[in-house]
């Protein structure tokens, strides 16, 4: 019982860090980068940019959050797989909201 309260409260954890992130990105003058050892963009509206990737970074959060509800169920719980699917799909949404809406309407 315990590791699996555990577990969910590293999961947990993680979710909080891009909850925290999202705040950091929301609060900050200059451009926040989405990508990895990346530079970012010339930003055409730095202010409105940063509260749209903060965005991003809190609804990533949130539903991480939620994602990892399955790994109260057990070790051996089918109910994982929604949380190694849901992740995966939620990381490929991300992209592509960040590539083809954010990217796209505040690049200059």
């Amino acid at each position: 019982m315990t590791g699996r309260i555990i577990g969910f409260l590293i999961w947990s954890a993680i979710g909080c860090l891009f909850v925290c992130l999202a705040i950091y990105a929301c609060l900050s003058k200059k451009p926040v980068g989405f990508w990895a050892n990346a530079d970012v963009f010339e930003v055409s509206d730095i202010k409105k940019y940063n509260h749209a990737v903060a965005k991003l970074f809190c609804i990533f959060g949130i539903v991480l959050i939620i994602l990892g509800i399955p790994l109260l169920a057990g070790q051996n719980s089918g109910w994982i797989l929604l949380s190694v699917a849901g992740v995966m799909i939620e990381s490929i949404v991300a992209m592509a909201v960040y590539s083809l809406v954010i990217e796209k309407k505040y690049k200059k």
